[in-house]
């Protein structure tokens, strides 16, 4: 998708952190873009910057969990600002550190029911008025390079599984949207300065148990060595332009990592296949 000025983009978590950065970059591209997020004030904060920019801009409180509540936003997006061509899908929780084997069944819902579903069903409120329009599109989902490759020293394994999980879903809904020239991308991102484990908590819905007590923030260490969120926004820009599957923060980190875990399945399946044909 090459022309973005004068269109309408909605950006799901965009109140804050890297889906703030998606969309002060497609305001400046000259999208007209609504921010959605589940806390009211911060993505009419973010509007209220994409203003200031001159773009026309909306700001509403959304639950991705709920399909009522994201067919609501994409009839009030509609009317206020028109077809939307760009989707960016950018809620995303973690659970605490630990074990995956600790981790309960809750757990594994609550971070599931905002990292898959709720992917799937702000797919399925917009894609409808994206197809009506037929003028094309672009749906970015993001991920994590924790979707590309398992760290077990991160000990975040359920947010792994989450992100496994979202990049097998949009794989698939890329190749089944191209014939529509709707281009779809799976943004990737490595180390980013946000304060995912803190909004994180805070926004744990009562169904899931609630807010929990607010992690410390960002090592000052790793903070020093992380890409700013603004500095992700021009990144998925020019991944929306080249219709990329993958849109990659750290390329050269990534292609490492990737590499060795491939190398890892080729050696398996070699000596799997050594093994059959000598038996």
């Amino acid at each position: 998708m090459q022309e973005l000025r004068g269109r309408t983009a909605v950006v799901i978590g965009g109140g804050q952190g890297i889906g703030r950065g998606i969309a002060l970059a497609l305001a400046r591209e000259g999208m007209q873009v609504a921010v959605l997020d589940i806390e009211r004030d911060a993505a009419r904060r973010t509007a209220a910057e994409l203003e200031a920019l001159g773009a026309k801009s909306l700001g509403l409180r959304v639950d991705v969990t709920d399909a009522a509540s994201l067919a609501e936003a994409e009839g009030a997006v509609t009317t206020a600002l028109g077809p939307v061509h760009v989707l960016s899908n950018n809620a995303g929780v973690s659970a605490p550190q630990g074990p995956i084997t600790e981790k309960s069944e809750t757990d594994w819902s609550w971070v599931f029911s905002i990292n898959l579903f709720g992917i799937v069903k702000s797919v399925q409120a917009f894609l409808p008025g994206m197809r009506a329009h037929g003028q094309g599109g672009h749906i970015v989902n993001t991920s994590s390079m924790a979707g590309l490759v398992a760290i077990a020293d991160l000990q975040v394994g359920v947010y792994t599984a989450s992100k496994y999980a979202c990049n097998g879903y949009t794989e698939i809904l890329r190749a089944e949207l191209a014939p529509e020239d709707i281009g779809v991308s799976v943004l990737c991102p490595g180390l980013i300065d946000t304060n995912l484990a803190q909004t994180s908590a805070r926004n744990r819905a009562a169904a899931f148990g609630g807010p929990m007590p607010e992690p410390a923030p960002m090592p000052e260490a790793m903070r020093a060595t992380a890409m700013a969120p603004e500095d992700v926004g021009p990144i998925v820009v020019r991944g929306i332009r080249e219709n990329r599957l993958h849109i990659l923060t750290h390329p050269d980190a990534s292609l490492a990592l990737v590499r060795a875990r491939f190398e890892a399945i080729e050696a398996d399946a070699r000596a799997q296949a050594r093994a059959e044909a000598s038996s």
